[in-house]
């Protein structure tokens, strides 16, 4: 794959048509958009099968959880748009749920392992005996046995769970920033340049693109920090 392939740009922003002015900014130079709760609930379901339609791919942040049969019908019902890439929380049950719904489809589920903006305390405050990279590995080696696509957590994790998944499955990793760019709510940040040395697949940038004052040229930086890289 190239850097053109690796890099998801999320979509965080409050209106379908702020993500169709993005987009067309952007043009051939970006192919991967990442559509989460914010978008989704302003019609950004409909704008994933836009896009789709259009030839881009669509990672679907849902962080899915639910009992098995909800998972189920909720990701057959993704099957069905045409994306690529879909979250859940990688819980054992829900994971296997969700690759029988998946079987026979060209859909990468990706298991949640911990969000880029916890650490320690975060995890203990919500009742987690482990810490932050002993509860990845453990939700990565959980995720392989379940047959799902790929993983997703911070590349200071990356190196570790490449060895545990095998080179074969997806390793997403947010919480990317460019060198000396604000890490806003994020905890465990990393460069792109970084990312990529560690083993990580596809990189998902948002707020170093979304909020440039020139995305683009913001876009075609990171594109070439990653090129570098591989």
């Amino acid at each position: 794959m190239t850097a053109r392939d690796r890099l998801i740009v999320g979509l965080d922003l409050p209106t379908v048509a702020e993500a169709e002015t993005l987009v067309g900014r952007l043009g051939d130079t970006v192919s991967f958009y990442k559509i989460g709760y914010q978008l989704a609930f302003a019609g950004g379901l409909e704008f994933a099968r836009d896009l789709v339609a259009e030839g881009k791919q669509v990672f679907l942040d849902m962080k899915l959880l639910d009992i098995d049969n909800t998972v189920a019908n909720g990701v057959e019902n993704i099957v069905k748009m045409g994306v690529t890439m879909l979250t859940l929380h990688a819980y054992p049950k829900a994971m296997r749920a969700a690759v029988e719904a998946a079987k026979g489809s060209s859909l990468c589920l990706l298991g949640v392992t911990v969000l880029t903006s916890m650490d320690d305390q975060d995890l203990r405050d919500a009742g987690y005996e482990y810490d932050p990279h002993t509860l990845v590995l453990t939700r990565a080696e959980q995720a392989r046995a379940a047959g799902m696509g790929g993983i997703v957590c911070s590349a200071e994790e990356s190196a570790a769970v490449r060895k545990i998944i095998g080179p074969d499955m997806a390793l997403v990793t947010p919480g990317i920033r460019p060198r000396g760019a604000d890490a806003g709510d994020q905890k465990r940040v990393v460069t792109p340049f970084d990312a990529i040395k560690a083993g990580s697949s596809h990189l998902v940038v948002a707020r170093p693109i979304v909020k440039a004052e020139d995305p683009l040229a913001a876009a075609k930086a990171i594109l070439a920090e990653m090129q570098s890289a591989l």
